[in-house]
């Protein structure tokens, strides 16, 4: 499978922001829906946010207005940008590709926000 690996997850106070990165590897992620998934301890795996090939987004109703997802083809990327972070945001930050019969799925990056 096409490997896809987050990073840019920390520690952060709230109010504060973060970038998050998902670099794919191998096939070009281009046709891809990509995703952003978190999951906090004892709690749902829910959607963040989504982007299409074409560059269509939607969001989680708790991130509207604080998030922006993104993709750079280019360089098979996807980013998650985090601004007025809140400790219910605290969770692991999965990254998504699917299109097809393809489903994959990086190995999470742990956001922390503090009070």
């Amino acid at each position: 499978q096409v490997p896809l690996v987050e990073s840019g997850g920390g520690l952060v106070q709230s109010g504060g922001s973060l970038r998050l990165s998902c670099a794919g590897s191998g096939r070009s992620l281009s046709r891809f829906v990509m995703a952003w998934y978190r999951q906090a301890p004892g709690k749902q795996r829910e959607l963040v946010a989504d982007i299409n090939s074409g560059g269509g987004a939607n969001y989680g109703e708790s991130v509207k207005g604080r998030f922006t997802i993104s993709r750079d083809n280019a360089k098979n990327m996807l980013y998650l940008q985090m601004n007025d972070l809140k400790p219910e945001d605290t969770a692991v930050y999965y990254c998504n590709a699917h299109w097809n019969i393809f489903d994959f799925w990086g190995q999470g990056t742990q956001v922390t926000v503090s009070s």
